[in-house]
């Protein structure tokens, strides 16, 4: 990943380079959103197509193929809701696909820790590098909206259709006391319960615990937990699912609120002691999803970051 960051800074002039870097004490780092507003760091719009080449190259380091896709499929997504809207926007900001924004934060004299993130409306990607510590992904967010395209060329196309399908699919698998003990509201919290803070508080488990889950629903589950944990690049997303297996899959919960049917407002979660999946289908006539992974113990590189500080002399 270093060489990477060093490729894309390689290709800003002063200017550019000024706009796109900081130490990785900024408290900006830890300020992430998932709304149109403007951000740290260089947008699309000023790179020119090499420099944009570059910057996808290093958001590879951090995502998988799969995760990169989403990520071009959300930013194209902006085009369209504009056409939707009529040209509108939110809180006087348009819906502008050129506006993602790039921001490297880099340890003393650029050793690590050190980190990036990409973000715009509906996205959030942000990578805490931690040399031998390895890399963390997380916080990531992913929203899509509309989560169904309802018109034009692309009519009837989901971005996030797997996210909601297999859900549904685990939802169905439950039997009718296990689809009552899963389901914490028969409405949902209108959002993803965590929103974007820096730090998740204490979350109470609840929902079905897989250790009480037939070995097909238990199937089910992984291969949930394994389509979000996929948008990370995959050494990380092995060390994600490593970590979640150490604690014990058992102890994951399977939670939903809302519509036990697709195309009504409908919430999910999938809770561990080492993370958490939100899911949330409500705005917009269900047809607005928001879905984000967090490391509850690691997000924006948290233990692991002071293990390593723990470890490693550093100037003042």
């Amino acid at each position: 990943m270093a060489g990477t960051a060093r490729a894309f800074l390689s290709t800003l002039n002063d200017t550019q380079r000024a706009a796109a870097s900081f130490p990785f004490d900024h408290p900006e780092r830890t300020g992430w959103a998932y709304v149109p507003q403007r951000r740290t760091g260089i947008p699309l719009q000023a790179m020119d197509a090499r420099q944009r080449a570059a910057a996808f190259e290093l958001l590879g380091t951090g995502l998988s193929e799969r995760g990169t896709g989403l990520v071009r499929g959300i930013i194209e997504l902006e085009g369209v809701l504009r056409e939707l809207e009529g040209g509108g926007g939110f809180r006087g900001l348009q819906r502008d696909p050129e506006l993602y924004y790039l921001a490297l934060f880099t340890g003393p004299g650029g050793t690590h820790p050190w980190g990036w993130s990409f973000e715009g409306h509906h996205l959030s990607v942000n990578v805490t590098e931690l040399g031998p510590h390895g890399q963390i992904v997380a916080p990531l967010f992913m929203g899509a909206d509309p989560a169904r395209i309802p018109s034009g060329p692309r009519e009837g196309s989901r971005l996030l259709a797997a996210e909601e399908d297999l859900a549904f699919e685990l939802l169905r698998m439950l039997d009718p006391a296990q689809r009552a003990r899963a389901t914490l509201a028969a409405r949902t919290f209108g959002d993803i319960v965590t929103r974007s803070v820096p730090v998740v508080g204490p979350v109470e488990f609840a929902g079905v615990p897989a250790a009480e889950m037939t070995t097909a629903q238990q199937r089910q589950l992984r291969r949930l937990l394994h389509l979000y944990a996929g948008r990370m690049a995959d050494s990380s997303a092995s060390r994600q699912l490593q970590r979640i297996e150490e604690a014990g899959f058992g102890r994951l919960h399977f939670a939903w609120a809302g519509a036990h049917q697709p195309r009504e407002p409908h919430y999910y979660r999938i809770h561990g002691p080492t993370v958490l999946v939100e899911y949330d289908n409500t705005q917009d006539g269900a047809n607005h999803i928001h879905t984000v992974w967090r490391d509850l113990e690691n997000d924006f590189g948290g233990d692991l970051l002071r293990r390593h500080y723990a470890r490693q002399p550093h100037r003042h």
